[in-house]
């Protein structure tokens, strides 16, 4: 049976199928989320990003509970760094390196402790997860054919950081022809007014990029449908 959901949105209101929607997790690595990894070694806060955990742990519960498509992305290398230009790991002035041994392993590389996904959004069993070497969760990644296989149309993307990977990937997913929301509430930068801009240049001219919504609307959409 197709479940389709309606709800408020800006810059109008948006409509998708839970069987033609997968939802993208951005990225919510223990390297940025938690004290010790790459983000800290930036000098960034990341309680901003944890902020986070709780709705987006709420959304996924849902989604997984309506049987919906769930991507999980991981920003990562091979650990010979052979997939990382030198314009990428010598941006940032940072204390650790793409590559150097952090307190939670090797920064950013497949395979290191830093490098998995935080416990509380931890994929499961069939999840896709897609490890990307670059901002885009589409760039040298499987992940387009991995939509087509299901018939994906639509994408719900969380996670971090807004500015950064979590925009990347929208635009390279509307270049793709997605349609895409992004849900506010489940998204942070370590520059909150970079994250107020983002969403502004997303939804802006109609839609350009996709649109926003507070993840309560989704919820509340998610619940109509199940009782309909």
């Amino acid at each position: 049976m197709t479940r389709k959901l309606q709800f408020d949105a800006q810059p109008f209101g948006f409509e998708c199928e839970v069987e033609r929607t997968a939802l993208v997790i951005i990225d919510m690595q223990r390297d940025f989320i938690e004290p010790g990894g790459f983000g800290e070694s930036l000098g960034n806060d990341v309680a901003l990003l944890a902020a986070i955990v709780p709705a987006c742990q709420a959304v996924l519960t849902a989604w997984r509970q309506a049987g919906g498509l769930v991507v999980h992305t991981r920003e990562s290398h091979r650990p010979d760094l052979a997939d990382c230009p030198p314009a990428k790991r010598n941006r940032g002035n940072p204390l650790l390196r793409i590559g150097d041994l952090g307190p939670m392993g090797r920064i950013l590389v497949q395979g290191e402790p830093g490098n998995q996904i935080i416990d509380a959004l931890k994929p499961a069993a069939l999840e896709i997860v897609i490890d990307k070497p670059g901002k885009g969760a589409f760039y040298a990644t499987p992940l387009q054919a991995r939509l087509q296989e299901r018939a994906i149309r639509k994408l719900l993307f969380m996670g971090v950081t807004t500015e950064v990977c979590v925009q990347t990937s929208m635009r390279e997913a509307n270049d793709r022809g997605y349609d895409c929301l992004l849900l506010e509430d489940c998204t942070e930068s370590y520059f909150p007014r970079f994250k107020t801009a983002t969403l502004e240049m997303v939804r802006a001219q109609g839609g350009i990029v996709g649109w926003t919504a507070p993840s309560a609307h989704l919820l509340a959409a998610m619940g109509k449908a199940q009782n309909a």
